[in-house]
C-alpha cells in the first residue's frame, strides 16, 4: 500500500493511504460477480416469459442499463463505494480527501473502457503500479484516487500521552469529543508543533475552544497540550 501527501489551502499536511493494487483487484472481482449474478438472473427471467426474438432483445437492452452503469451509479449515490470496494474497504476520493462530484465519477467511468475493458486491466494495473497515489487513467483525468479505509495506527498517532499520577484536569468539556476526533487533534497538532507552524496551532485552539464552549486560561500551545492530557484523564481511566 502506498502512502501519500498532499497540502490543504491551510498548509496542513494529509496523509493518504491508497488502496492496494490486491484490494482493487479483489473489489472489481467482487463486482464482477454481481454483474454476472445478475445476468444469469436476466436470462432466467427472459426465458420465462413468452416473448418473440424482438421482444427479447428489446427486453435485453433495457435490463443491460443497470450493469451498464454499474460502478457510476454505486460510487455516485454511495460515496465512493461500490459492493466491492465496500468489502474490501476501499472507496474513491479526490486527491484531497473530499468527496468527488459527479463529473469526477463520470470521467473515471468513461475511461474505465481504455483503462480496464479493452486491455483486460493491465493499462490500470501498470498505471496503478507506476503513479505512486493509486490512481489509474482514469483517476488522473479525473483528479481521484481509491484509498483503503482501513487504519494502521502507529503509537504516536493514537490518542495516548503520559500523564502523572496526581494529574489535575481542567476541562470536563473535552469529553464532547470522540476517540477519532481527538486523534486527528493530536496529529494535526504535533505536526504543526514539530515544523514549527504556529497559525495552525493557533487556529486549532480556537477551534477547539469553540466546540468546548470555554474560554482557555493558556497560551495556544499549552491549551492544546492540556485538552489531550484532560480528555486521555477523563477518558482513559479505569
Amino acid at each position: 500500500m502506498d502512502n501519500f501527501q498532499i497540502e490543504t489551502a491551510q498548509n496542513v499536511s494529509i496523509q493518504q493511504n491508497a488502496a492496494g493494487i490486491g484490494e482493487r483487484i479483489l473489489a472489481y472481482f467482487i463486482d464482477f460477480m454481481i454483474i454476472i449474478a445478475y445476468y444469469i438472473l436476466i436470462l432466467f427471467v427472459i426465458g420465462m416469459l413468452d416473448a418473440d426474438m424482438g421482444d427479447q432483445w428489446a427486453f435485453w437492452l433495457i435490463l443491460s442499463i443497470p450493469p451498464f452503469l454499474y460502478f457510476l451509479l454505486w460510487e455516485t449515490f454511495w460515496d465512493g463505494q461500490t459492493p466491492g470496494k465496500a468489502t474490501m474497504k476501499i472507496k474513491v476520493t479526490r486527491l484531497d480527501g473530499s468527496r468527488p462530484a459527479f463529473s469526477n465519477y463520470l470521467i473515471r467511468w468513461l475511461l474505465r473502457l481504455l483503462d480496464i475493458s479493452l486491455a483486460m486491466g493491465g493499462v490500470a494495473v501498470v498505471t496503478i503500479l507506476m503513479n505512486g497515489k493509486g490512481q489509474r487513467l482514469g483517476d488522473m483525468a479525473a483528479g481521484t484516487t481509491v484509498i483503503s479505509e482501513r487504519q494502521h495506527v502507529q503509537f504516536h498517532q493514537t490518542i495516548l500521552v503520559d500523564i502523572p499520577d496526581d494529574y489535575v484536569a481542567v476541562y470536563p468539556q473535552v469529553t464532547v469529543f470522540s476517540d477519532a476526533e481527538m486523534r486527528k487533534i493530536k496529529t494535526i497538532y504535533s505536526e504543526a508543533k514539530r515544523e514549527a507552524n504556529h497559525n495552525v496551532i493557533l487556529e486549532l485552539s480556537k477551534k477547539i475552544s469553540t466546540i468546548m464552549d470555554v474560554t482557555p486560561q493558556e497560551k495556544p500551545l499549552h491549551f492544546v497540550d492540556r485538552v489531550i492530557a484532560d480528555y486521555n484523564y477523563y477518558t482513559q481511566q479505569i
